[in-house]
């Protein structure tokens, strides 16, 4: 079994450095960890979690903390957070809170004492609540957006906003909107920015708020019919399934007598071609969260050593353009 003399050896530096590029890399130079990250994938090296973790006064656990996992919006955003964390040497936990509840918050004050930092992702919490989960632990949000706070998000309002201009430029001149679950910073957005990109083009229909899944679609299907729509935008793909499926069972043809925005491959899946959708790179939002929330972690290290960080004052709060497809 390879030890850290044999990688120190292979690249050609002392054990010392081979430790801090492994353990600290922010201290060493570019070009040194790679070439001891180099020796030690080509000698089968496993350095010790936890002798890691005491030499940077971590635990190497971050943890995503997600609303629900019924919602398959947060699959891919799991899928990108596990791969980037795996990529620095740390590892991924997944918690589901709502942070509605005491119970919620006393869950999140035990798990912030046992994480280096939390990814969260509360789109419908207050605004009290995501700040307190903040001071317990480096936190980076996802999905949501409050001043003096680090975030990515993926920038859906102005997605929906351009389909919304879109349908109107093709005609339509009644339009609904399938909103999300009560509450949700999300979809407050996207209400907003429909209803600007529509003013005095066309009738807008606002319905819900709904939790994000088919049976929500399928239970709508009627008060979508009511509203006179030609096109509805939906705040999730599962609501616009459901939707789909309940008109298909009224007789009513995708796109072709309704134009109902949801997943592309849902829409081919049920034959429905020249469905428009607008297509979160979730895996992305996961990746760039946990990248976020390491150069966080490392700034406070470095302020913990009495060393200025510049930057630290002002925090990033990222927004990834979301494209819109036609299938």
């Amino acid at each position: 079994m390879a030890t850290l003399d044999d990688v120190a050896a292979l690249a050609g530096v002392s054990k010392a450095t081979a430790s801090r590029a492994l353990g600290r890399p922010e201290l060493v130079a570019r070009e040194t960890i790679e070439r001891v990250r180099a020796a030690s994938e080509s000698l089968g090296f496993q350095p010790s979690r936890i002798a890691r973790a005491l030499a940077r006064g971590r635990t190497g656990l971050l943890a995503l903390v997600v609303p629900s996992l019924q919602n398959t919006f947060f699959a891919p955003i799991i899928e990108g957070a596990q791969a980037a964390a795996e990529d620095s040497g740390n590892h991924l936990t997944i918690a589901v809170s709502g942070l509605a509840s005491a119970a919620d918050q006393r869950g999140m004050d035990r798990l912030a004492g046992q994480v280096d930092g939390l990814i969260l992702n509360a789109s419908q919490a207050s605004q009290d609540v995501v700040r307190h989960a903040a001071s317990l632990a480096p936190t980076v949000l996802i999905e949501r957006e409050v001043s003096g706070m680090p975030s990515v998000v993926a920038d859906t309002a102005a997605a929906f906003g351009r389909l919304a201009g879109a349908l109107a430029d093709r005609g339509h001149t009644r339009i609904a909107y399938v909103g999300g679950p009560e509450g949700s910073w999300p979809d407050s957005m996207r209400t907003r920015a429909i209803t600007q990109a529509l003013a005095g083009r066309a009738d807008l229909t606002v319905l819900g708020p709904l939790p994000p899944l088919a049976e929500s679609g399928i239970r709508l299907v009627d008060e979508v019919l009511a509203s006179g729509a030609t096109a509805v935008l939906v705040y999730a793909s599962p609501i616009a399934l459901g939707l789909m499926y309940a008109l298909r069972l009224r007789g009513i043809d995708v796109p072709q007598d309704m134009v109902v925005s949801g997943d592309a491959r849902i829409a081919r899946a049920l034959g429905s071609a020249g469905v428009p959708s607008v297509d979160v790179d979730g895996v992305e939002i996961g990746r760039q969260a946990v990248e976020m929330l390491l150069h966080l972690l490392e700034q406070r290290g470095l302020q913990d050593r009495g060393l200025e960080v510049p930057g630290l004052a002002t925090p990033e709060q990222r927004r990834l353009t979301v494209p819109i497809h036609w299938s």
